[in-house]
């Protein structure tokens, strides 16, 4: 994009005119969390906004949910985040995106945080996490997680993902290629145009589904991974489930480390096998 261009959009900074949020739910295989959803935004105080729902590779009734809802609905037949989350970009009217997980619950005065918080002098932002649960460990990695938002020592999200929608298209939207911290390169993409907005004062209640499924240990581990993995690798094209095999990596110390994290995610699995038998 020209640097004229480029100025241009740095310079829109807000009217007091609150925007039309264009509210963007990827959905693969969310027949059981996607209607407490879209149930959270019809009680949304703030009225001006739309929800698109892309399906990706559902092989469940999460088309049939989404039917008889004031929804716009569309479908990929194969799964694809980034491709659902740029589909649903392409096809939005609003002039502010919000990215939300599609088992991510918010407070009904959470649009009108969002649209009074969230500025132009602001390129990305997130909203406070929380989990749905109330056990220790999950409590205290989402203090953790919003520390670290909240701090700006990493410009991350916590099921919610703001920006504006010509910055987005600015940047060329996600990288289809990425499979892995495609929301942090998102949102590195888009600091040409201003700062990084943490909201404290309303949460994203987030399912700990995943947790529940892989165990607290190993989710921390994957995370450690994926961070490894996106600095000593190219992670490019790499998937969540192919982190299983030996990438090639730059250095013996990264290889070492990448072995050593192996040895321990086996251990943690031997483990929680045993302790489910």
């Amino acid at each position: 994009m020209k640097s004229a261009n480029l100025e241009q959009i740095r310079t829109r900074r807000s009217s007091r005119v609150l925007p039309l949020i264009s509210i963007i739910i990827p959905a693969h295989n969310e027949e059981e969390f996607l209607p407490a959803t879209l149930e959270a935004l019809q009680k949304q105080t703030y009225r001006h906004f739309e929800v698109i729902v892309v399906a990706n590779g559902c092989t469940d009734r999460t088309m049939e949910v989404i039917q008889g809802r004031s929804v716009q609905a569309h479908e990929l037949k194969e799964r694809a985040l980034g491709p659902a989350r740029n589909l649903g970009a392409e096809k939005a009217k609003g002039e502010l995106l919000l990215f939300l997980d599609a088992d991510t619950v918010l407070e009904p005065n959470a649009l009108h945080v969002v649209a009074r918080k969230f500025t132009r002098r602001y390129a990305s932002g997130t909203l406070r996490g929380e989990p749905d649960s109330q056990r220790l460990s999950y409590k205290i990695i989402y203090t953790v997680k919003n520390f670290v938002h909240k701090s700006h020592a990493h410009h991350g999200s916590s099921g919610v993902i703001l920006c504006w929608k010509d910055h987005f298209h600015a940047v060329g939207g996600f990288d289809n290629e990425l499979y892995l911290r495609e929301n942090s390169d998102l949102m590195k993409k888009l600091r040409q145009f201003g700062s990084y907005k943490y909201i404290g004062t309303t949460p994203a209640v987030t399912s700990m589904r995943r947790y529940e499924k892989t165990g607290v240990n190993e989710m921390i581990l994957l995370w450690v991974r994926v961070w490894f993995l996106s600095n000593f690798s190219d992670i490019r094209n790499q998937t969540y489930e192919g982190m299983s095999s030996r990438p090639p990596l730059s250095s013996k110390f990264a290889l070492w480390a990448w072995d050593k994290l192996e040895k321990k995610r086996e251990e943690l699995r031997a483990r929680r096998a045993t302790a489910t038998y």
